[in-house]
């Protein structure tokens, strides 16, 4: 066996002790070592290997894979440019708190800096985004290595999953390689490259213990608020923390949870301020980062506000610079028993009641605007079968569930995720894959708008016998960037038209690029249906069908203003 086999299959060999289950490949001459290693474990029904030719949309692949799973999951690609291509995920892995592990073959040192083919400076490519970089020794033929390959392999799978630190992330693995990058030699090595007894990992790393000492204090007029959370599991514990207290919880569209006490349309009655002046909370509870609404954000910044904020992984956002204390994620669970019970009745349920009232009133508003994205998001949320999973695209798509759906109308168990670390629209299309191919063929479904799908098509770049998940992708088609007409760029927009804005909004913001859905998706081999009407789409969404399928829905983006300031107008007048 020659070194580089050698190290492949033992790195390959720890990362299934450590039970990774799922690796995704581009394919490369410097990483072929690895590439045979993993179609054998593949092979031999050890881990599930996806092979994808772009290294951006693998890279997302990746993050999709692991965002509801948390076991990190492998990206091999060889030298050059393929490293630099995995850049955007990793980043929104970083910050989305994300275990992946980014594994990138290397022309050995002797290649480096002398103008070698397909050879770069990949030594901390990424920054400061990763969790750890560990550069390795060229493979060689002498004792010791088998230790010392499993060991780096158990360390960076640790660090990857936030163990001790409780940090999650990406972990960059740098491996220079020297030929023969093929088997040969037969299956024989100097020492044992054999692992722990038993299929053991090499090294076992347990999280930190909580200190146990930190409470949430039991105010009674407290505001929930839940944003985004790397685990969307953890959403049901806030969730659960806050119906124990009784508080209203103001919850943005990410997470799994279950909650009677959540506000309908919650955003939308920030908007009623003169309401919220009058029953101002003493304290906001914030979990996670609140990434969607400027009504929360005002909130928080409310001079007669306490806000508190409760931080799973060690790390906590602050945008509004108001946080007065900070809390670790063990606090929730702590703290039950001092919460139980203790909110001002009479103060909450005049919250719920004027969500309630607010559902009665906007709900008809927006579904009378269809064709619109609020119209279509309010139809797909509310027809989501129990317990399916739901990928959620960023810009518009977020923003319109955000208003449209009524929480007491989305059905029980659902796990709604969203790449939100930086919230960018890039590798939509290949999270939403990566997530559905965790379901365990329970239905699933993504809502993403035309540019961000357009902006990751190649994310159905699928090779024939790779592993497919059963996905309903529905595209709310406005032409382009529908977002900046309901931002600045689009305030001199007057009624249903973008006539008054400046004349470069459309080339600059707007930017309608007429991309044919139908044919992009006849390209991919990708089943795809235009739907006119908010029964077909309720009826799509609640029977999908088998394999990856497009549904396209075709609205007005200039509409979309008009449609919002309404809305607006709804709620200061319902809640005067």
């Amino acid at each position: 066996m020659n070194p580089t086999a050698a190290f492949a299959s033992t790195l390959v060999d720890e990362l299934v002790r450590h039970g990774i289950r799922d690796a995704v490949l581009s394919p490369g001459s410097r990483s072929a070592p690895l590439a045979y290693a993993l179609q054998e474990a593949d092979r031999a029904g050890r881990l599930r290997l996806h092979v994808r030719v772009d290294e951006r949309t693998a890279a997302f692949l990746a993050l999709g894979l692991a965002k509801t799973t948390r076991v990190p999951v492998p990206v091999v690609v060889t030298s050059g440019t393929a490293v630099a291509n995995l850049h955007p995920a990793v980043l929104e892995a970083s910050h989305a708190q994300v275990p992946m592990l980014i594994l990138s073959a290397d022309r050995p040192p002797e290649l480096r800096g002398t103008g070698a083919n397909q050879t770069t400076d990949q030594v901390r490519i990424f920054g400061g985004a990763t969790r750890w970089f560990h550069d390795l020794g060229t493979p060689d033929e002498r004792p010791g290595q088998g230790d010392l390959w499993r060991s780096v392999t158990s360390r960076a799978v640790a660090i990857s999953r936030g163990l001790p630190s409780g940090d999650a992330g990406p972990v960059h693995l740098n491996m220079p390689l020297r030929a023969p990058l093929v088997p040969t030699g037969g299956d024989e090595w100097i020492d044992s490259l054999e692992g722990r007894p038993g299929g053991a990992p090499w090294s076992v790393t347990t999280p930190a213990a909580p200190d146990g000492g930190d409470t949430i204090a039991a105010v009674p007029r407290t505001l929930a608020v839940l944003g985004h959370l790397p685990d969307p599991a953890q959403a049901a514990r806030f969730t659960r923390f806050a119906e124990s207290a009784g508080w209203p919880l103001l919850a943005e569209p990410f997470g799994t949870f279950d909650s009677s006490r959540t506000l309908p349309h919650g955003p939308l009655l920030l908007q009623a301020t003169d309401w919220v002046r009058a029953h101002l909370p003493d304290r906001v509870l914030v979990g996670g980062r609140v990434t969607l609404d400027r009504g929360v954000a005002q909130l928080l910044r409310h001079p007669d506000v306490e806000v508190e904020v409760v931080a799973p992984g060690g790390v906590w956002a602050d945008p509004s610079h108001a946080a007065r204390r900070v809390h670790a994620w063990g606090a929730l669970d702590a703290g039950h028993g001092s919460v139980a019970g203790c909110a001002d009745r009479v103060w909450a349920d005049a919250w719920m009641s004027a969500g309630e009232l607010l559902a009665t009133e906007a709900g008809p508003v927006i579904d009378r605007s269809w064709p619109s994205g609020l119209a279509a998001a309010r139809v797909i949320a509310h027809a989501l079968p129990e317990g399916s999973g739901f990928f959620v695209g960023s810009s518009s798509a977020a923003r319109y569930l955000d208003l449209a759906r009524d929480s007491r109308e989305v059905a029980r168990d659902v796990v709604s995720v969203a790449n939100r670390g930086l919230a960018g629209i890039d590798g939509s299309v290949s999270s939403a894959i990566g997530f559905a191919l965790t379901r365990g063929g329970r239905p699933s479904y993504a809502v993403l708008g035309d540019l961000t799908f357009a902006h990751d098509a190649n994310g159905l770049l699928i090779g024939r016998g790779e592993p497919r998940p059963d996905l309903t992708i529905v595209v709310l088609n406005d032409d382009g960037g529908g977002i900046f007409g309901t931002l600045e760029p689009g305030a001199g927009a007057s009624g249903d038209s973008l006539a008054g804005v400046d004349a470069s909004y459309e080339r600059v913001f707007g930017t309608p690029t007429g991309v044919s859905i139908a044919t992009l998706c006849a390209a991919y081999g990708v089943p795809w249906e235009l739907v006119d009407d908010a029964d077909g789409l309720a009826e799509r969404i609640g029977n999908p069908g088998a394999g990856i399928r497009v549904v396209e829905v075709h609205f007005d983006r200039a509409q979309q203003r008009a449609l919002q300031e309404r809305l607006f107008e709804v709620a200061a007048d319902v809640l005067p």
